[in-house]
Formats: structure tokens, sequence, C-alpha cells
């Protein structure tokens, strides 16, 4: 199994995509390609002492920033790091790609390079969070498309439910539809129609679930528009990191908080691990013809390895077969 990295998307890149990619190339076996301006790819391990012996470079002459316009991954930046991967993918080169860049130009490159499953309207961002009750649930659209239409949102739900059984290991699960209230009377008109499209789609479908039952675990699969969705994923993110930040200042206010951490010091370390979003790597584009995932943007070293242990598995269950032979 190949997987094409974009070795210059994210706050950190070049240097922790480079340690990343090759951390999983050690503990999966999969085969590594990273894009990206080959000096500096190599001046930058050669100054860590990395060898790169064991990973295929590919050229590209240019980076999207984070700022600029998406549609530039098509124009201008038609030969970045990040557009010259998804050409290899498109093209047969690689199983899989990655990138913690630019998010919007990886939807547009998703959809306008790698392209679409054959039925699928648009591709939408599949985060996945964990809950309090020692799980995860799958938060789609989380940002890819801010107007949806309810036919998209159903789409969105059954792309969704795929990945939770076959790459998560979750035997039919729930699926909840984000609104502001419990009744199926609430929300705009796009959370009505989705409702009743949702409720005869044959999917586990618990019905509306609102913000703050998602911590709890309330279903499986979130489904929401874009905009929404980035909402509650951005706050779903501050929070944590605003108690983890509480938490330690607590246990660091006196020594007898600091002895008292001490004795649960394991404890705390794997309620921190549990909601850090470098241990669940990327979410996929789900509804590409080929595997695509976004890394975020401030990915490290574990996050990379994570999200191309994310792809691998993605791959070897199949997710695209089975959503093309449901649709």
């Amino acid at each position: 199994m190949k997987i094409i990295v974009d070795a210059f998307g994210g706050d950190n890149a070049p240097l922790e995509i480079i340690k990343g990619a090759l951390l999983a190339k050690e503990e999966y076996g999969v085969d590594i390609i990273l894009t990206g301006k080959e000096n500096v790819i190599k001046d930058t391990a050669k100054q860590n002492n990395i060898g790169l012996s064991s990973v295929e470079i590919v050229n590209a002459d240019s980076v999207i920033a984070m700022d600029e316009e998406p549609g530039e991954i098509l124009k201008s930046k038609s030969d970045s790091s990040m557009a010259v991967g998804m050409k290899l993918l498109a093209n047969g080169g690689g199983d899989g790609f990655i990138s913690a860049g630019n998010s919007g130009a990886i939807c547009v490159g998703a959809t306008m390079i790698v392209k679409r499953i054959k039925g699928i309207k648009r591709p939408g961002f599949a985060a996945v969070l964990p809950h309090f009750n020692d799980g995860c649930f799958m938060l789609c659209d989380c940002g890819a498309n801010v107007d949806c239409r309810p036919e998209m949102l159903k789409q969105f739900a059954r792309m969704s439910s795929i990945y939770m059984e076959k790459v998560m290991n979750i035997n039919n699960p729930r699926v909840g539809l984000a609104n502001i209230g419990t009744e199926p009377h609430k929300g705009t008109e796009l959370q009505h129609t989705a409702y009743e499209l949702i409720s005869a789609s044959g999917l586990n479908f618990i019905g509306n679930a609102e913000g703050r039952q998602l911590p709890q675990g309330v279903c499986d699969v979130v489904i929401c528009d874009g905009f929404s969705g980035n909402l509650i994923l951005k706050t779903y993110e501050g929070v944590a990191k605003s108690v983890m930040g509480e938490i330690k200042k607590l246990f660091s206010k006196n020594l007898k908080n600091k002895l008292a951490a001490g004795i649960v010091y394991s404890d705390l370390k794997g309620l921190k691990n549990k909601f850090d979003y470098h241990e669940y790597g990327g979410a996929p584009i789900m509804g590409c013809a080929k595997p695509v995932f976004k890394a975020h943007g401030s990915a490290k070293a574990n996050t990379i390895k994570n999200a191309i242990r994310l792809t691998k598995n993605y791959i070897d269950a199949n997710v695209i077969e089975t959503i093309s032979a449901e649709l």
C-alpha cells in the first residue's frame, strides 16, 4: 500500500510531516511518497539526522498557503505540493492522500482533481470526535459545504454510517441530525426535509440530536450542514482544550495539589489523550473516488502517523467500494 503525504501542509511542515510519515512506515508497513520542494525536504531531514532512503519524494515547485483562495489549487498553485499529490493519486500513483494544509483547497482538489464517487452530490469533511462514554462519533459535514441540500445530508448519513461500521467497528451505527431540539418540528426547512429523508433511508436514525447531547454519546454519527458542523467542531475542540488547561492549573496550584496529581497521573494522562486531536489523526473527505484525508492544521508527527493509520484502515475496509455499491 502506498500513501501520498503532502510534506508542506500545515503549520509544522515539513519537519513534523516527515517524522510522522516515517513513524507510520515503520509501524504500519506502508510505502510513503512525500510531495513538495525536494531540496527543502532533503535539507530538513539532513539537519535533523533523518534518513530518507526508505521514502519516495516527488518534487512540487510551490505551496498553497492557509490563507489563499481554495480555487488557486487549480490555477496559480496547480504545481503545489497538495495539487501534485492529488494528481498523483488520481492517476494511480498511490492508494491514498493526506494533507494538513488549506481545508478549502483540499475540498476543491478532492472534488475537481480526485473526483467524486458516481452519484455523490458533494464530498463532506467527516471528523471523528471523542465522547464521555468511552467512545467516539463522526461529525459530517464539518466544513466542506456551507450551504447544503437535504439530499446531501442523507448521503452524508449513509457514507458516515459505512465508515463507522467498516473502520471503527461499530455495528449498526446510530445516526442523529444536529438540531436545536429533539422534536421533529424543530429547525429550518433543511432539517425538516433531511429528517424525513434520513427517517426513510433504512439507517439506524434516532432523530434530532442537540449540541449538549453530543459529548454524552447520544449517537455514533452526527449529520449537519458544513457551517453548523464547523462551529460544533471548533467549539468542541476549544472547550476540551480549555477544560484540560484548567485541570492542569488546578493540579499545579500548590504542593498538596501536585501530590494529588501524582496519585492520579495515569488517569489524567488518559483523559488528556482521549480529547487530544493528535490521537485521532484526521478526517476523511467522504464521497471522493479515492481516499483523501485532512489532518489538523497544527499537525505534529503523531497526528500524521495516526492519519496514515486511518487512511490504511479506510483502504483495507473497502469503504469507497461499499459506498459505490450502496448508491
